[in-house]
């Protein structure tokens, strides 16, 4: 990708929470939206306190908004079938 995630973030990113390339913004981010989008997750009154104290009511008005969507073209484009485009290459899983 010539901008954005480095190949070796974007591989590191099942491991996000214990990684070294994500901050703690970025892992507050990728956790919020983890708990939105698991069903055997949830975003706990004492985690939205701590995502609160990273971002702002706009940003995470955002980040939901966001995580909100793409979960409902997962479910969306899964009922019909709808393949990925390959318009993101990602790295070959190692």
């Amino acid at each position: 990708m010539k901008e954005g995630v480095s190949d070796e973030k974007l591989a590191d990113l099942p491991n996000y929470a214990e990684s070294a390339h994500y901050d703690a913004r970025e892992k507050t981010a990728l956790a919020f939206a983890e708990r939105m989008t698991r069903t055997d997750m949830d975003v706990t009154d004492e985690f939205f306190a701590k995502a609160q104290a990273v971002f702002s009511t706009e940003e995470l008005v955002e980040l939901a908004g966001v995580a909100a969507l793409e979960n409902f073209r997962s479910k969306f484009n899964n009922a019909f079938r709808v393949e990925a485009q390959g318009f993101c290459a990602l790295p070959d899983k190692k």
